[in-house]
């Protein structure tokens, strides 16, 4: 029961990951640039949430939804002005910028709420009790994993069904010839980092909710992680990020463990 106690950890915290990962890969696949601010981004959702249901008394469902509406438009702001300029720029001029935003984000973060620690509200709080009380698996758990699952699907049928889907896997071939066929290029990207803000939100909400603690530089750490699951699972590839976040996760929890 140990061990399948700690596989289920495992795979629970390698879902928060993948969902990171999930939008480290989509920006890369399209845009062919890492952005390193993602990590602050998760930081963001966190405290937007937070803020919704200590201050606000929201449930955790709106708190979530703001918290994904707060990161996707801050996704894109971050992208015209910080991103868009640098188009045609080297990959080390964009890499500059990526870190420079994530340091903005983590010092804007450090003024506004400060740098002490904050205690995340629950939002599930139980666990579910299996062979006669020998395996405990909390409900965080079993909705991180269902999240991970969930948004993994969506995606892969957005990316792969979608018109807008088709011009990001466009652009991802060749953005000149997308750009000559009467893609948008511009407003693909965009999207892209919308869709992964987002993703970076939810992430941070589960994140919070698994692991209760909440600081400016809580992103930074489990988006490192991320950026290696996506690397792990070949990134540019939705399933490999998802795969890799998964792995790590069972590997760091297991590495803790024995």
């Amino acid at each position: 029961m140990e061990f399948l106690s700690y596989l289920i950890s495992g795979i629970s915290l390698g879902s928060i990951y993948a969902i990171i990962a999930l939008g480290y890969t989509m920006v890369y696949g399209i845009a062919k640039m890492l952005n390193f601010a993602h990590g602050d981004i998760i930081m963001i959702g966190g405290y937007v949430s937070f803020c919704s249901m200590y201050y606000l008394n929201l449930p955790p469902i709106v708190a979530t939804l703001l918290a994904v509406i707060a990161c996707t438009v801050l996704g894109i702001v971050i992208e015209r002005l910080a991103y868009a300029p640098l188009r045609s720029a080297p990959s080390l001029a964009v890499l500059i910028t990526a870190i420079g935003v994530s340091y903005f984000l983590q010092n804007s973060a450090l003024l506004i709420w400060k740098a002490a620690a904050k205690t995340y509200p629950p939002v599930v709080e139980g666990s579910l009790k299996l062979f006669d009380g020998q395996l405990t698996i909390s409900y965080i758990s079993l909705l991180t994993i269902a999240a991970c699952i969930i948004i993994m699907l969506a995606l892969t049928t957005f990316v792969s069904k979608s018109k807008m889907g088709k011009a990001m896997r466009a652009c991802s071939e060749d953005k000149g010839a997308a750009q000559l066929m009467g893609i948008n290029v511009n407003a693909t990207i965009s999207m892209t980092f919308a869709i992964g803000s987002a993703l970076a939100a939810i992430a941070g909400v589960l994140l919070c909710s698994s692991y209760p603690t909440l600081m400016p530089t809580t992103g930074s750490m489990p988006g490192i992680k991320a950026f290696t699951a996506a690397v792990f699972g070949g990134i540019g590839s939705i399933p490999g990020a998802m795969l890799g976040g998964i792995l790590l996760g069972i590997i760091e929890i297991f590495a803790k463990a024995f």
